[in-house]
């Protein structure tokens, strides 16, 4: 299986160059669209994680995009469903991560994410512009459904009968504390694998090998029934994306805890274990 991850010595030596999509978010600001302005990939086009690799809040803080919206994004790029992509952010891949998900998700066969982002780009002397591509058109139609998915229900089933695994920091898995949602806590029967665990302290992902020990060392086997949620559904897809790099297919609680707390019938745990 091909690594969903590239890096930058692969990005340099592939004939033709992919198509490059610029997807640098932060959650507590500035917009990416700044720093994407102030120098990105050359070539790379912008997409928005708010506006277009997700939906208007409610349920959840970062819901599925519709169709419409994702079709309009990937024919602006002129991308086909077959078209080769690279995305990237800044530089731990969070955002990327979500946009390699919603674009494989709507029917992209063939995109991969530039591993260590446009840090790691810079430090091997990669060029930077501010110049932006202008839009194309393509035939694509987005369709949904090219990987899998849970809800609510179906991420209570997997923490009961398989490894349901939580993607956030460890106090907030724990309800020590929670900035972005109004109660604190996880899904009951959760497994907490923090996103930090995942990277080197470059913002690269671990080798292979080393993820693949401590996602089997968090019960996580090729048989285990299997999800990932987070806070809103961007983190979820991080962890999505690392099983990925070791061939293990999770589906993704999009709403995850946004989602899951809007029903005050639905169980709430806290603590660390």
């Amino acid at each position: 299986m091909t690594s969903p991850l590239i890096t930058v010595a692969e990005l340099r030596a592939l004939e033709p160059q992919p198509l490059l999509i610029d997807a640098t978010w932060n959650l507590a600001g500035p917009p990416g669209r700044e720093a994407y302005d102030a120098g990105h990939l050359p070539g790379a086009y912008f997409v928005d994680l708010d506006t277009e690799l997700a939906g208007p809040p409610g349920p959840g803080r970062h819901p599925l995009p519709d169709a419409t919206t994702v079709t309009a994004l990937v024919r602006r790029t002129g991308a086909s469903a077959d078209t080769p992509v690279v995305v990237y952010d800044a530089a731990n891949s969070l955002a990327a991560a979500r946009a390699w998900w919603i674009l494989r998700f709507f029917g992209l066969t063939d995109v991969r994410v530039l591993d260590g982002g446009l840090a790691a780009w810079r430090a091997a002397g990669g060029s930077v512009t501010t110049d932006v591509p202008a839009d194309d058109d393509s035939d694509f139609t987005a369709t949904p459904g090219h990987l899998p998915l849970v809800d609510a229900e179906g991420a209570a089933k997997v923490a009961e009968s398989g490894v349901l695994l939580d993607a956030r920091a460890p106090e907030r898995f724990a309800g020590e504390v929670e900035p972005m949602d109004k109660v604190a806590g996880h899904i009951p029967g959760a497994v907490n694998t923090p996103m930090a665990d995942l990277l080197t302290p470059d913002g690269h992902f671990k080798p292979a090998a080393d993820l693949g020990t401590y996602f089997a060392e968090h019960g996580v086997t090729t048989d285990t029934e299997l999800a990932t949620y987070c806070g809103s559904g961007v983190t979820a897809t991080h962890t999505a994306l690392a099983l990925a790099t070791v061939d293990i297919e999770a589906p993704v609680y999009i709403g995850s805890w946004s989602d899951w707390i809007t029903d005050p019938t639905r169980p709430i745990a806290t603590g660390r274990d």
